[in-house]
Formats: structure tokens, sequence, C-alpha cells
């Protein structure tokens, strides 16, 4: 169980324990690295390629949470990859992100804390005194809009500027936002979590 309540003690509408944890919360692996595939029209299957074996095994409980099982193995590139069976209950998440093979962002598409946690374990990182967010390189298209979506949840972002395509949010009453959206870090995810603390890297 995690928790996220403001400093008055109260629970955000938006919060990833606002309500339980639902099939629609797995969007927010699409806002990052993950892709739907479909089965015909009969079924379909979330995978996402990440950066790190314990991201895919975070995402995989997260997953197991929400009644979907996973599967963790390495992907042809070699990095670790998540993945489910095809499930005709993942259809209707397919059918939204989907427009054939590829992936788009749905029409009037909104964030919650819970869909913000699934990005944060796949695809976020503490640097510096701000917190990154990686988007998917090859859907340009969607960056604008999900960063539209982040400011409609009260956590404005820029795209950092780089050759990897990632959106930054700095301020640490911000970074406290995020913190009261997303809830405590899973075990092992620690090293995902936003800080409000400036987070120096090893070089």
């Amino acid at each position: 169980m995690f928790y996220s309540v403001r400093v008055d003690g109260t629970i955000s509408l938006f919060s990833a324990e606002a309500s339980g944890p639902g099939l629609a919360d797995l969007a927010g692996v699409l806002c990052g690295p993950g892709r739907m595939t479909g089965f015909g029209r009969t079924a379909a299957r979330l995978s996402a390629v990440v950066d790190e074996p314990w991201r895919a095994g975070a995402l995989a409980r997260e997953c197991r949470r929400r009644g979907v099982q996973a599967q963790v193995s390495a992907a042809e590139c070699g990095r670790p990859l998540v993945r489910t069976p095809f499930r005709v209950d993942l259809l209707p998440l397919e059918q939204r992100w989907g427009r054939g093979e590829e992936k788009v962002l749905p029409d009037g598409f909104r964030l919650d804390g819970a869909m913000l946690r699934m990005w944060a374990l796949a695809a976020g990182s503490p640097q510096g005194n701000g917190y990154l967010l990686a988007l998917d390189p090859e859907v340009p298209e969607t960056h604008e809009r999900l960063i539209k979506a982040l400011a409609q949840l009260g956590v404005p972002a820029k795209v950092q500027k780089g050759e990897e395509a990632l959106l930054r949010v700095t301020g640490r009453r911000r970074l406290a936002h995020v913190l009261e959206l997303i809830g405590d870090a899973p075990a092992g995810a620690e090293p995902a979590w936003p800080s409000l603390v400036p987070v120096v890297r090893a070089v």
C-alpha cells in the first residue's frame, strides 16, 4: 500500500490512491516507452523496454496489482523487457492508443497520479534539482500534448535539450506536488523517485 496526502492531511483528487488500482493506470507506461500490440480485434498486450532490470520488475509487480500478469525478459537489444500476455481486457487500451502499428495519444487524454506513477516507474529519474521523465522518441508528435497533460495536472515541465527526448520538472514545490501525486516509491524503485534534495550523479 502506498499513501500520498496533502500537508493538511487530505487526499488529492488526482493522487495515485484516490481510487483503487485499475487497468487505465497502465496508460502511464505508454506515456514513456510502452507499446500496445493487438491480436486481431480480440486481445492486446502491453510491452515496454526499459533501462534497468529493477524497472521491469517494479512494473511487473504494479501490473499484478491490477490483475495483469507480466513477464520480465530481455529484448532483442539486450535491455530489460516487461510484457503482458494478450488479454481481452487490454483491448480498449490498445484501441485508444493505437492506430494500426502506430502509437497515438488519445483525444482528450488526461493524466492522473496513478498514470504518472507508472510513467515514473518506467522512465522517471531525479537529476540535480529536477526530475526527468523520458518520452517515446519514436512518436515526437505526442510530446507537446504530454507537456500539456502534465500542466493540467499541476506539473509544468519543459523539454530538456539534448539527444534524448526528456521532460524536466524543476522547483521544490513542483517536485513536492509530483510526490503527492505518485505516492511512495515501491520497494526497489527508490532510484526512480523525485527527490527534494538535489541529486548529484557520479561521473
